[in-house]
């Protein structure tokens, strides 16, 4: 069996291409990672999402625990084989949802207990028990078991939450075993602050990880302090070894993380949205919603090859959207995860070439004329 590795194969400043070696397939870095909550990503099929270019998904822990249950999807032939996606998957660690979605949770240092967000049973989340789920699922790659508090904070209060993490990651790692194959990843936290990010950078660096993430970002603190933060946090962590931002983002947070050195991302933004009518192009975001697409036979943007545009008007996208019909929630979702893929295509590109910069310039410039003057 081959086992996991990362090669990068080119720099620009602090960006970076590469590519992630799993015995499922590769993943080209800078990746973005579309998610696929409770084993699906939603209103497509599996294959539609590969076409849009994506190498890797996310599975979420919380979610899976609690419904179908990790124990059935193991007896069933684990998830890659249940929802048909035989490329790598990421599953996360279920602590960001125990923080964000369960009732009546009670942390100590063995780990959380909860109320599930479904039916109010309760649950017990360790770093081990996550480790066994990650297990069951059959991830490619498993994450830490980490608390994620939410900013602002206390620096006290985001100290003894990252020492906690780092506790619970030398658990992690120590439950995660010997898995040939399966790679597991550590989560830097500390909130905005240097120093308390550098000591859990060396504390992740001891226990020794196959990649690592930035944790605790994109938790409301804003674009402009976590760049601050971005600015320095990436180049603490190893550089022959992918480095993972949770949670982000938008385009430009996207374009932003990998200009400072980050090869991974994921976000439920560009499925939420094209479940919503909010549809991300090269000049910007587009509502379709809005009355001024009632009889625009234009695409959505000329630029883009996924089926919305190829084969449907803005119009069309309109009409389907407010009729509430289930081809909206298709067409308007592969749209945004082909618009998500292709940047990060573009990225790969300009980073292999020296010219992010240059990359960047065009991005921003496309993005400041705004959508098309109305028809």
């Amino acid at each position: 069996m081959s086992t996991f590795s990362y090669t990068l194969s080119a720099r620009d400043g602090a960006a970076r291409t590469g590519v992630i070696s799993t015995p499922r397939g590769e993943i080209r870095t800078p990746a973005f990672m579309p998610v696929g909550t409770a084993a699906t990503v939603k209103a497509m099929m599996p294959a539609s999402v590969r076409e849009t270019g994506a190498d890797i998904l996310l599975g979420n822990t919380y979610h899976l625990m609690l419904r179908p249950g990790a124990e059935r999807i193991a007896r069933l032939g684990g998830l890659h084989k249940f929802m048909d996606w035989e490329r790598p998957i990421l599953t996360d660690s279920g602590g960001f949802q125990v923080m964000s979605l369960a009732g009546l949770r009670k942390l100590t240092e063995e780990g959380v207990t909860f109320k599930s967000h479904i039916d109010g049973s309760k649950h017990e989340l360790t770093p081990e028990r996550s480790m066994e789920i990650q297990a069951l699922l059959g991830s490619d790659i498993v994450m830490c078991f980490d608390e994620c508090p939410a900013l602002p904070a206390e620096r006290s209060a985001i100290e003894a939450s990252m020492k906690l993490s780092m506790r619970w990651a030398q658990r992690s790692r120590d439950a995660f075993g010997d898995r040939p194959g399966h790679a597991l990843f550590g989560i830097q936290q500390g909130g905005l602050d240097e120093e308390l990010r550098g000591q859990s950078a060396e504390a992740l660096r001891s226990i020794g990880f196959d990649g690592y993430a930035v944790g605790g970002l994109a938790v409301g603190e804003g674009q402009e302090a976590m760049f601050g933060a971005l600015d320095f946090a990436p180049g603490q962590l190893p550089e022959d070894k992918p480095r993972y931002l949770m949670g982000v983002g938008k385009p430009d947070d996207i374009v932003g993380a990998v200009k400072r050195g980050i090869d991974m991302m994921d976000c439920v933004l560009p499925s939420r949205s094209g479940r919503t009518g909010q549809v991300f192009t090269r000049r910007g975001v587009v509502n379709i919603k809005n009355a001024r697409h009632m009889d625009d036979p234009r695409p959505l943007d000329e630029a883009c090859s996924c089926p919305a545009c190829r084969n449907y008007s803005r119009a069309y996208l309109h009409h389907v959207f407010r009729s509430q019909e289930i081809i909206s929630s298709m067409l308007l979702t592969w749209h945004n995860l082909h618009y998500y893929q292709d940047l990060m295509a573009e990225m790969r590109a300009a980073i292999a070439i020296g010219d992010f910069a240059g990359f960047e310039a065009r991005f921003h410039a496309e993005r400041e004329k705004g959508d098309l003057e109305p028809v």
